[in-house]
């Protein structure tokens, strides 16, 4: 038998699409009801409110949604949770579940018909299963077999470093440092992971500037502070949480400035579903200025504030800048207002896109206030520059000596429950020696010191046939990466495949010739090992270690724990050790291996046993900085997209029915739209010009390094966003996103800034 062709992309269904105004007010009933909907269709009302009530709290399971911090003292005992936190939950703890009676049925070509929402509807995998070469169809497999034939391929590799490792943030701390550990005595550091494709740009930037590749505020800042200053975020859909610590900091006082190409119901108005009068419509409002800046205006748009500030500080020195600050804690100072001076202000306006009096009102706000915090997302992470506007944001704080103290900082936005603790555990294509100095001491090897694969690298590894086997440790891959099409050749080019996962996705049917699906327990499942109920731990974006206990009995009793997988393909690559299997059973045992290597971690299971969890050492919170303690101002140029004519500026986003690539529903109902994702958001004024009505059919393409790129089948609906610029939802477009148009330092793909041409689609 030959296996038939797979197709690469998701089906490129016309259907009908239903628009509104879009929503002034996130949460609220509405959010409440949506939720509550899906956990009983799914879970069933009985074992999705035992999911529901242990989460987030204090003890219970850790929300495998976004990273967003929970409170360190009190929290809501019915819904310590957002709508899509609760969706989240729903897909775990589905009564649902597949295997191999299922994919005997189904081919992997037929399953590839169906859209990614229809796949993660399926259910929860339940048994290990394999696609063996030259076959269509999944059948089952021993968990002893499945490690045995990683193991024989892994071993059978002319060298280590033609293996891939990916990492996704959901995966433990644990899990996490054994599979490093794994990895490294293997022989490799090709350990890609999510962050390389999400929030590298602000892991570069700040560690460039502070010294630390983190944010540097903690949740009470949000409480204490006077001006929070969000850029590229959409906190309503992508960390609903962080709406209530909004609404906490403006009745503080706080004022809020947003600029994002598209203005956000959760940036607007939020109706708080903990309290009595949110469920009664009450609203609260959060911006107080929103500034419509265009896609990658941010540059410019910072850089316009700072020199309407320097203008005022000439003339009332020290009032505007806190030089105490600037001399005893930062070095570079006049190397950046020697490079900020001759910018004309009118000029950065244009390119940002907004008004003279709209900036000069943000820089007034500024100036004005004395703590700030500035918070954002991948809308400043995916550019060719955007490790050169984290580096901007840094310079403005600094100029306001809003680092290192109570209500000020730097506050980049994680979206995945642990990815900042995956990479305090040594998921890293290039760690530091330092850590792999102590690594080596421990475990008593020699770990490789070759610099690894980063995830772009990882993918042009594998088209170059220089790299044969891919380890998923979770996620999504295919449908997570740029230049869809180019990396589905990349993955089919593999000699074997391997997906740890909870649920069917697309990445199992577009496989290298031998393909494992290996079923793990997910965040909610309770994990009972050998020596008992086990917790594991993760760290949020604020540096927060803490554990998360799950709760719910497992769909299946054939799926195994994250560090129970990784011990078994360690044992069977490795050679068998009576070390894997203690790990494997009995996870404070890593906690102790983790307290020996990691700093911050010392007496790590006493300490996790706080029910809040403990902060990691963060120097820039502590003001401390580089290594010479000085924070570093950066100069950097403001880029400049030129646009040809029919030429426009796209960003990929999700849609309010979505996490990262798995998809809920086909409504994003914040912005209005319904029943499909396959649209186009697009400028009146542009519409107009190029001739297009609301829901004209179009097809996309990008041409980048002389390859033209097409997707089909998108209707335009016009959306308040700055003309020259476009929105679409991502997995739809990533095909693009060419895989070597990447951020400069920082590697990320630039799925926020593509240059793109509409075309309408005739007949």
């Amino acid at each position: 038998m030959t296996r038939l062709p797979v197709p690469f992309r998701a089906p490129e269904t016309v259907r009908e699409i239903k628009v509104t105004d879009p929503k002034q007010v996130a949460a609220g009933t509405k959010a409440i009801w949506e939720a509550g909907k899906m956990v009983k269709a799914t879970a069933g009302v009985v074992r999705g409110s035992k999911a529901l009530f242990n989460l987030n709290q204090k003890g219970g399971a850790d929300c495998p949604g976004c990273a967003w911090p929970d409170p360190d003292d009190d929290r809501s005992k019915l819904g310590e949770y957002c709508e899509n936190g609760a969706k989240a939950i729903a897909e775990e703890a589905t009564l649902k579940s597949i295997g191999a009676k299922f994919f005997k049925r189904y081919s992997i070509q037929e399953l590839a018909e169906r859209t990614d929402y229809e796949l993660g509807q399926l259910g929860r995998l339940k048994e290990p299963l394999v696609l063996q070469p030259d076959t269509n169809h999944y059948e089952a497999i021993s968990w002893d077999q499945a490690f045995q034939m990683v193991g024989e391929h892994l071993k059978a590799l002319e060298s280590p470093n033609e293996a891939i490792f990916y990492t996704s943030g959901r995966t433990s701390n644990e899990a996490a440092f054994l599979y490093q550990l794994f990895v490294r005595q293997f022989g490799t550091n090709n350990l890609p992971d999510c962050s390389n494709m999400c929030h590298e740009s602000s892991g570069v930037a700040l560690s460039e500037t502070l010294g630390i590749g983190k944010g540097s505020v903690k949740l009470e800042d949000f409480y204490e502070t006077d001006l929070i200053l969000i850029m590229g975020q959409n906190p309503g859909t992508n960390h609903p949480r962080m709406l209530t610590a909004l609404e906490k900091a403006k009745a503080s006082g706080a004022t809020i400035i947003t600029a994002n190409p598209i203005p956000e119901a959760g940036l607007i108005g939020f109706q708080n579903p903990q309290k009595i009068s949110g469920l009664l419509g009450a609203t609260s409002t959060l911006t107080d200025q929103y500034l419509p800046v265009k896609i990658n205006g941010d540059v410019a748009l910072l850089k316009a504030i700072m020199l309407i500030m320097w203008q005022e500080e000439q003339k009332n020195p020290g009032k505007v800048f806190d030089q105490a600050f600037i001399a005893g804690k930062t070095e570079g100072y006049q190397d950046f207002l020697n490079h900020l001076q001759p910018y004309d202000l009118g000029e950065l306006c244009r390119q940002c896109g907004l008004t003279e009096e709209a900036v000069k009102e943000a820089a007034r706000t500024i100036m004005a206030n004395q703590k700030m915090i500035i918070c954002w997302a991948m809308g400043l992470t995916q550019h060719e520059n955007a490790v050169d506007t984290i580096q901007e944001v840094v310079n403005l704080l600094l100029l306001k000596g809003s680092i290192g103290k109570p209500g000020a900082g730097s506050c980049p936005v994680r979206g995945h429950s642990n990815v900042q603790g995956d990479r305090t555990m040594g998921i890293w294509e290039k760690p530091p020696p330092s850590f792999l100095d102590k690594l080596g001491a421990v475990f008593d090897f020699k770990p490789p010191r070759a610099v690894g694969f980063n995830t772009v690298e990882a993918i042009t590894a594998m088209h170059e046939e220089k790299a044969s086997v891919f380890v998923g440790m979770g996620g999504n891959f295919h449908s997570a990466t740029p230049d869809t099409d180019y990396t589905c050749e990349a993955l089919q080019k593999c000699a074997l495949t391997v997906q740890v996962s909870t649920k069917l996705n697309r990445s199992h049917l577009v496989t290298g010739k031998t393909a494992l699906i290996l079923p793990c327990l997910a965040r909610t499942d309770k994990d009972l090992q050998a020596s008992g109920w086990q917790k594991v731990s993760v760290e949020n974006s604020m540096g927060v270690v803490h554990s998360s206990l799950g709760n719910l009995k497992p769909i299946s009793s054939q799926l195994k724990s994250e560090p129970a997988i990784v011990a078994g393909i360690a044992q069977a690559t490795l050679g068998p050790t009576p070390e894997w299997e203690e790990w494997a059973a009995d996870y404070d045992s890593i906690r102790d291996l983790i307290a020996q290597v990691i700093p911050g971690f010392e007496n790590f299971n006493k300490r996790l046993a706080n029910p809040a969890g403990f902060y990691l050492p963060n120097v820039a919170r502590e003001g401390q900085f580089l290594g010479q303690g000085k924070a570093r101002f950066s100069t950097v140029e403001v880029p400049d997209h030129h646009l040809k004519e029919g030429e426009y500026l796209m960003m990929t986003v999700r849609s309010h029915d979505q996490f990262n690539t798995t998809i809920y529903g086909l409504n994003d109902r914040y912005r209005g739209i319904y029943q499909d994702r396959r649209v186009i958001m697009m400028n009146e004024w542009d519409m107009e010009q190029a001739g297009f009505m609301p829901q004209t059919l179009v097809q996309i393409s990008s041409n980048y390094q002389n390859k033209l790129r097409v997707v089909k089948n998108f209707k335009v609906i016009p959306y308040p966003i700055p003309r020259g610029n476009v929105a679409t939802y991502f997995p739809e477009t990533n095909p693009l996103v060419p895989v070597a148009l990447i951020a400069r330092k920082s590697h990320t793909p630039v799925s926020k800034s593509v240059k793109v041409r509409v075309s309408q689609i005739q007949g």
